[in-house]
Parts: C-alpha cells; sequence; structure tokens
C-alpha cells in the first residue's frame, strides 16, 4: 500500500518535457540554408535521418497552421514556436544514403515511407545507394533493376529495400550529384551535411 502511494505520488508531480533532435554536430546548422544536401554512409546516416525527419515536423506543422488560418482555427496545438517559425528556412533537400548491405535499407523504412506517403518528394529527395550490387552498367544490376522498376510500377514499393523510395547501385556519382543540385538552384547557398 504505502509503495502504490509512493508510486502515486511520484507520478502525479510530472512535468511535461519535451525533446527536439537529437542533430549531430554536423548537421545542426541545416535550417540556415534554403537548401540542403544530406549524405549518409550505413549507421552513420542516422544524423542526417533525423534531419529529414525534422523537415517532415516542420514542414507539416507549417502546413497545419496555413489551414487552420484560412479555417479561421488557429489554435495553441497549431502555432509554431517564434523561434522555430523564423529559423526554418529550407525549402529543398537531398538526402543520399549509401550502405553496402541490402538488408540494412530497411533501418529508416518507417521515415522513407513517410516522406513518400505524404508527398513531400517536391521538397525531400531521398536517394538510396546499395553499394554490394554490381555497377549500373553491369548487366547483372540491369536485369534487376527492369525487375525493380515493374515491381515498383505494379506496387509502389522497391523490391530491394521494402520502402517506396526506389534503391540505386553502386555509388553516387558524386559529380553529377553536385551539378544538378548546383543547376537546380543557381544562385542558392547550399548547405551539406556529411
Amino acid at each position: 500500500m504505502y509503495l502504490n502511494n509512493l508510486i502515486n505520488l511520484f507520478y502525479s508531480n510530472l512535468r511535461v518535457l519535451k525533446i527536439d533532435g537529437p542533430y549531430g554536430a554536423p548537421a545542426q546548422d541545416y535550417k540556415d540554408y534554403e537548401v540542403v544536401l544530406l549524405v549518409g554512409l550505413g549507421i552513420g546516416a542516422t544524423p542526417m535521418v533525423s534531419v529529414v525527419k525534422d523537415i517532415v515536423n516542420n514542414i507539416k506543422a507549417k502546413e497545419e497552421k496555413e489551414n487552420a488560418l484560412e479555417d479561421g482555427t488557429i489554435s495553441q496545438k497549431n502555432k509554431l514556436s517564434p523561434t522555430r517559425e523564423h529559423e526554418f528556412k529550407t525549402k529543398k533537400a537531398y538526402f543520399y544514403w549509401s550502405t553496402k548491405e541490402q538488408n540494412t535499407l530497411g533501418w529508416f523504412k518507417d521515415v522513407m515511407d513517410e516522406v513518400a506517403e505524404i508527398g513531400k518528394n517536391d521538397v525531400i529527395e531521398i536517394h538510396n545507394y546499395c553499394t554490394s550490387v554490381y555497377e549500373e552498367a553491369d548487366a547483372r544490376s540491369s536485369l534487376i533493376t527492369m525487375l525493380q522498376s515493374l515491381y515498383y510500377a505494379e506496387k509502389g514499393v522497391d523490391i530491394v529495400s521494402g520502402t517506396r523510395v526506389k534503391t540505386h547501385f553502386a555509388r553516387p556519382i558524386w559529380r553529377k550529384v553536385y551539378k544538378k543540385i548546383a543547376d537546380n538552384h543557381k544562385g542558392s547557398k547550399i548547405g551539406q551535411s556529411c
């Protein structure tokens, strides 16, 4: 009886604590850029996935606020804190994740599927690379790519990763990646986190 009273007393005096993050040091200033390039290798992608999740949450909060303003139903829940609203400048994010093993592509399945499902691909582009598969021009990977494309067209799921984000094979060709981003965002200050 005494223990139950002690537990009830303890839980009745708890305060709500909200923690935002975690963010690794390389990613902490991404909100200062309109365009960001996030690069993760293997499990080192974890801080970048946190940034992707934060971008999704900021976009959702902005949309909720805009919808509430249109409806005239703005509430405390729909308000971004002034500092958070002011800080968030990101309009486009590119996330490149390169991993050796196919089974690791499922580690962040929930986040990748959420980005694909809520249609944020116009803001967030995710590119997964499985480096243990042959180069893209190789006949073996061409066959996998063909089967992958057919399955993706029918089911909307990548046969390699099990996510709604298609997997590329080999390593990213960084020169092409940088050129594409530079061409798409001429004159923009682009932040990169690895």
